[in-house]
C-alpha cells in the first residue's frame, strides 16, 4: 500500500494523521479508545478497530481535491461526536507493515482504513436523521 500524507493534527503530544492511498482508501490515524462509555457505544467487528481524532483532521480532506473537509453527516465509518468535538472513526485495523513502517504511531495511538468514497459522503449535506444524530453527542 502507497500512502500520500495529507496532514497531521500536530499540539503538543498530539498527532493524529490522515493519509490517501493508492487503494481509495484513507488511512486515519488517532488515538486508542479506552474510554468504557465511548466502547460500549461500538459494535466493532473482528478485523476492525475505531480510533478517535480532533474534528479538524478532517481539514485535510482538501489536500486530496476534495471541495471541503467539514464532516456534515455522521455515519459509518464516522460513529460518534464527542462532547469535546471530536470523532470516533471505525474501520479495518491497518497491519500492513511497508504501511505502518512509513507512520509514527506512537504506544497510544492505533491507525484504521476507510474508504475514499464512506469519507466522501459524509462531506454531503445532512439529511434530517443526521442532524438529530449530530444533536446528541455521546456520554
Amino acid at each position: 500500500m502507497k500512502l500520500r500524507f495529507l496532514g497531521k493534527n500536530s499540539k503538543q503530544g498530539d498527532c493524529p494523521t490522515l493519509y490517501a492511498t493508492d487503494r481509495d482508501t484513507y488511512l486515519v490515524q488517532g488515538w486508542k479508545i479506552y474510554a468504557n462509555d465511548l466502547l460500549m457505544q461500538l459494535d466493532v467487528s473482528d478485523g476492525q478497530t475505531a480510533v478517535e481524532v480532533p474534528a479538524e483532521l478532517f481539514e485535510f480532506l482538501a489536500e486530496d481535491g476534495l471541495p471541503s473537509g467539514e464532516i456534515r453527516r455522521l455515519k459509518d465509518p464516522i460513529m460518534i461526536l464527542t462532547p469535546s468535538g471530536t470523532f470516533v472513526v471505525q474501520g479495518l485495523s491497518v497491519t500492513d507493515p511497508e504501511a505502518l513502517a512509513e507512520m509514527e504511531i506512537p504506544d497510544y495511538e492505533t491507525v484504521v482504513e476507510v474508504p475514499k468514497a464512506a469519507i466522501t459522503a459524509l462531506l454531503e449535506e445532512p439529511r434530517a436523521a443526521d442532524l438529530q444524530r449530530r444533536a446528541q453527542p455521546a456520554l
